[in-house]
């Protein structure tokens, strides 16, 4: 398989995670923190199981787990669980950004940290090697596009009063999203860092006859069961805090099926991100892997943009503005095909 197949898995995993936070439109009277946790059940819990029972050998899952490195598995759950704090904040900032805007600022810190710090950490000299300069140079380029896009919103927000903001994104707030967006990628980039730790997990569920597509998904048992510890907590805090753990029991039974659905709608297209992510990165040819996690960003960037437009997210913005927009997206897309160049 050569790379712009192994792109193409990963695109697919990046429609699914720009997609995710549009089921949340048709949830009915949820507060964020109780469509957000019911959401996680599926994305966190059930999808990983699920999609690990049936992509290796019958029977084996559970010798699989058994026989991992312990250290493999508890640093797989702590770094899920730094990326539950990231998780959290990624879904604040689409609240007060737009799903456009907040992606854009979230996923680049994300793509940057995620891409650049596990090799560096690894001793790897990346200015001494063709392919680290690539990938400096796909970061590169995937900045820049973050940046255009960035000032597109910032044009964009210039441009509307404060009744049209809110028209647009409810919740809208330009300096509180921006900032919760920056932590928000700093701290998701730690998913990058679960993969590698769980490298040992994958070679195991290879040796059990688990195709090499296939071999990271029970690694994503661990990672996500550490970011919905984190997850959990928070939004049962915030249940309890705003008494809105009633929600679940006093919505008709009509509405909370339709809750159910949507936002574990919601949690499979999550899901599906990490699940393309890892066949994908598993037939990225080894010099240019490394940037598997830059490259998914990108798409996830670019396709959350196209969303965006989509949902009126940008409606009242000029032509210059949308055309900066574009612009962005492209260059974004671009960034993902630097890695042929090696």
């Amino acid at each position: 398989m050569n790379a712009l197949s192994a792109i193409g898995m990963i695109a697919l995993g990046s429609m699914g995670a720009a997609s995710f936070y549009v089921p949340f439109k048709k949830v009915k009277v949820w507060s964020w923190e109780s469509y957000w946790l019911t959401q996680g059940i599926a994305a966190w819990i059930l999808a990983p199981w699920i999609s690990a029972l049936l992509t290796v050998p019958e029977g084996t899952l559970l010798t699989i787990l058994s026989e991992a490195p312990t250290s493999s598995k508890w640093l797989a759950i702590l770094f899920g669980a730094l990326w539950g704090v990231g998780g959290l904040t990624f879904g604040l900032s689409i609240r007060h950004l737009g799903i456009a805007m907040g992606q854009s600022i979230a996923l680049g810190f994300c793509a940057a940290f995620g891409t650049l710090i596990p090799p560096i950490v690894a001793g790897e000299n990346l200015l001494q090697s063709t392919s680290g300069l690539l990938m400096i140079l796909g970061v590169g380029v995937c900045i820049a596009g973050i940046a255009i896009i960035g000032y597109a919103g910032a044009l964009k927000s210039k441009g509307l009063s404060e009744e049209e903001r809110k028209a647009a994104i409810k919740e809208f707030a330009l300096k509180k999203g921006l900032i919760i967006a920056f932590f928000a990628g700093v701290m998701s980039a730690a998913f990058s860092y679960g993969f590698e730790v769980g490298k040992p997990i994958d070679a195991i569920a290879i040796k059990h006859g688990t195709n090499p597509l296939f071999q990271s998904n029970p690694t994503l048992i661990f990672i996500l069961t550490g970011g919905f510890a984190t997850n959990f907590i928070y939004c049962l805090y915030l249940n309890i805090k705003n008494k809105s753990y009633k929600e679940y029991f006093s919505v008709p039974a009509q509405t909370l099926l339709n809750n159910l659905f949507f936002t574990f709608l919601a949690g499979v297209l999550w899901f599906l991100q990490f699940h393309f992510y890892g066949m994908g990165k598993s037939q990225l040819p080894a010099s240019i892997a490394p940037f598997a996690w830059s490259i998914l960003m990108a798409l996830n960037i670019a396709f959350g943009n196209i969303w965006g437009i989509a949902l009126n997210e940008w409606k009242g913005a000029g032509q210059k503005t949308m055309a900066i927009l574009i612009t962005g997206i492209i260059v974004l897309i671009l960034s993902t095909f630097v890695v042929n160049l090696s």
